[in-house]
């Protein structure tokens, strides 16, 4: 590689915010920026909080089975007319009294909502996981997809300082032609234009990796003023080279909606339970203590609470009549819901089916590209090479050769963004596959 280029290598690397020492500096892959990204999402991390929410809602559900404790204690003074405990009558004198109670509740029959409501729940856990595991894989293609964009720039920059070089190689040779009396003035100029119009180009190109690695940054959620290197590798080789890739057999989004159409589900049945009767049962323990405010002595604490000891055991049962169409429009709206679930897994299946078939042919169809393209740049290559040596010889004009250089370029730029493709849409199709992306990630 000529020092020219070396020196554009070393520009590349400046732009990225790091030194020319480009054997010291620490470089990341793009698994690394994937696994970066994915851990440093701020949505990722609200999803990861939802779930949590989801698991929270699961356990108060299976909590719903156990029977529910209570104690009570009260104080209470009276002055002036009230009942006297021992007698049972009214009197005007100032009384204390103080009060305990134990009770416990436990619903024998509900209709079997509170199984439905647990049903319900443990279907919201998985599909907040599915959607969980989506987002990551989405964060991943998203790393991925602005990775390539930085590789392309940079070898687009590449590509536009060697078509630079060789347009400042050309321009000399043809003002020593012109004072041999080889080529005129006109051509001189013309490629004094083609040369600026080749260093406009690379700035541009230039411009374009900063965007990019801007964009890249925010993706992986990497702070601006940091710098970030990347390594010249194109394809994550866990992806690439490993058909058998760890995943689901079906895909996260299938999943996904396929659990919100149980939850509702589950929904509509819990509600349809809120129509039945409820049966519950109550046991529990009460004592008092009280005195006489007036009187100097009475009867000790220990022995009252002993003395007004009371126990209950009580078995009731509640019908619902009217309860102003409440119910009745919870369960219009549970199946609604389920019917919009439904809908809602029928055309992902339909929406992921065409995407998966469409990756498929975007990968055969980016092969091909590929195979044409090298085909192309070779014969586009030998034309250059034929038309720079008639140039030479006087044989050609400059218009003639800056057209064989501009489709030379061309051609290598479509090479190359035919080759990235490739692994853009291949990781695409193995996610639609069900392949999960992040469990490859971290095997």
């Amino acid at each position: 590689m000529s020092c020219y280029i070396w020196m554009c290598m070393v520009m590349v690397a400046d732009m990225q915010g790091q030194t020319t020492d480009l054997t010291e500096a620490h470089s990341m892959t793009v698994e690394d920026c994937m696994r970066y990204a994915v851990k440093h999402s701020h949505g990722l991390r609200q999803r990861e909080l939802t779930l949590d929410n989801a698991e929270a809602t699961r356990m108060q559900a299976a909590g719903s089975f156990l029977p529910s404790f209570g104690a009570s204690a009260g104080v209470q003074w009276n002055f002036g007319r009230a009942i006297d405990p021992e007698t049972n009558t009214f009197t005007s004198v100032s009384t204390f009294n103080n009060g305990y109670g134990l009770s416990a509740s436990l619903p024998v029959f509900d209709g079997l909502y509170r199984l439905h409501a647990l049903r319900a729940a443990r279907a919201d856990v998985l599909m907040q996981k599915k959607t969980l595991q989506a987002e990551r894989d989405q964060v991943a293609l998203q790393t991925y997809q602005a990775f390539v964009d930085v590789v392309y720039a940079q070898e687009a920059i590449l590509l536009a300082a060697e078509k630079l070089h060789e347009s400042q190689m050309m321009r000399r040779r043809t003002q020593v032609m012109e004072e041999e009396g080889m080529k005129s003035p006109a051509d001189v100029a013309l490629m004094k234009a083609q040369e600026a119009s080749d260093a406009l180009t690379l700035t541009r190109q230039q411009n374009l990796l900063e965007n990019c690695m801007l964009k890249l940054k925010e993706v992986m959620n990497w702070k601006t003023s940091d710098s970030l290197f990347l390594t010249s590798s194109l394809f994550p080789t866990s992806f690439m080279e490993c058909e058998a890739a760890t995943g689901d057999a079906e895909s996260a989004l299938i999943a996904q909606a396929f659990y919100n159409m149980q939850s509702a589900r589950h929904n509509l049945r819990a509600s349809r339970a809120s129509l039945f009767p409820t049966l519950s049962l109550s046991a529990g323990i009460n004592s008092s203590y009280f005195r006489n405010l007036n009187m100097p002595s009475t009867t000790p604490f220990g022995q009252q609470l002993k003395n007004n000891l009371g126990e209950y055991v009580s078995l009731n049962l509640s019908i619902p009549l009217f309860n102003r169409l409440g119910s009745l429009m919870s369960l219009r709206r549970a199946k609604n819901n389920l019917r919009i679930a439904k809908e809602q897994y029928d055309a992902k299946q339909t929406e992921l089916e065409v995407l998966r078939r469409q990756a498929q042919l975007d990968v055969m169809a980016y092969r091909k590209e590929s195979l044409q393209g090298k085909l192309k740049v070779a014969a586009d290559s030998l034309a250059y090479e034929l038309v720079r040596q008639q140039f030479s010889e006087g044989l050609a004009s400059p218009i003639d050769l800056q057209t064989a250089s501009a489709t030379l370029l061309q051609s290598r730029a479509a090479l190359l963004q035919s080759r990235l493709m490739i692994g853009i849409k291949e990781m695409q199709r193995r996610y639609y596959e069900g392949k999960n992306l992040w469990k490859s990630l971290n095997p």
